[in-house]
């Protein structure tokens, strides 16, 4: 019973990605294999890894070698995320105090019934054991997922937690295939998810919104990172991120002309 059967994969588990960022243990890249087939995901993504496995990765993987052979390895993280048009990134850290900005996360059961039926590649990335994906690495991605936990020990084995987070996937859209009442969360195959170069130009108009706005420095990667939050959340489409990036655009001429005429800045707080 355990062995690797010849029937078709589901086509819903080929639009997600699993991305590793530099894992430490070879067991542990073997063990996120077969949990990725067991969902009929087979898209492994590595960074920081050479793509050559060890005796350990093999055995881990048990009959999951085609992912591992068919695995694509990458220097960077950039690289590794230049085609999806979402990208999610995990963690299990709990932020305190004022620490609010990466704080705004979404459950595996959300992510998953939220996607339901989309046109677009998914990529969900996983720091490395013990350790997890840095903010820098975090402020790369659109949106931030963690699973709900005991706060005492939150974090989870690096395979478990891919498991997881495959198993809320492949389950939500296994039974959006029969279930008609969820047809109100399923985005329609005519409508799709921005492309991996919108996604890029709308992060790209954000930031020079961000970097216009007359405010203390410190605060600028905060707005960045909220708006984007903020905008991802809502999963927008191509013609919706259109709009989008026309009004962020406007806004950010605006503000650098405000900006670099400093007499108007003052005269418009002073009026509002």
């Amino acid at each position: 019973m355990g062995n690797l059967q010849n029937i078709p994969y589901p086509d819903f588990s080929a639009k997600i990605s699993i991305i590793l960022v530099e894992p430490q243990f070879d067991g542990n890249i073997g063990a996120v294999a077969r949990a990725m087939l067991n969902f009929g995901i087979q898209d492994l993504r590595i960074v920081g890894h050479d793509g050559n496995w060890s005796t350990e990765t093999r055995n881990r993987a048990k009959n999951a070698q085609t992912v591992l052979e068919s695995c694509t390895t990458y220097n960077s993280l950039e690289e590794a995320i230049s085609d999806l048009s979402i990208v999610i990134g995990t963690s299990g850290k709990r932020e305190l105090g004022s620490k609010t900005s990466l704080r705004h996360f979404i459950s595996p059961s959300e992510f998953s019934h939220r996607l339901i039926g989309i046109d677009g590649q998914l990529g969900i990335i996983f720091g490395p054991e013990g350790i997890g994906l840095l903010n820098e690495q975090l402020t790369k991605c659109d949106l931030l997922m963690t699973i709900p936990s005991w706060e005492g020990y939150p974090i989870l084995n690096l395979s478990h937690a891919v498991s997881i987070v495959c198993y809320n996937w492949y389950t939500a859209n296994l039974l959006a295939l029969t279930d008609f009442e969820k047809e109100k969360l399923i985005i329609k195959d005519s409508e799709r998810l921005l492309s991996p170069e919108l996604r890029q130009t709308l992060k790209e108009s954000i930031a020079r919104l961000s970097k216009n706005m007359p405010t203390k420095e410190h605060r600028r990667q905060g707005i960045e990172e909220v708006m984007t939050r903020v905008i991802f959340r809502g999963l927008p489409l191509d013609d919706e991120i259109h709009r989008i990036i026309g009004v962020v655009n406007d806004s950010q001429l605006a503000l650098k002309y405000m900006y670099e005429n400093p007499e108007l800045w003052e005269e418009y707080r002073n009026e509002n």
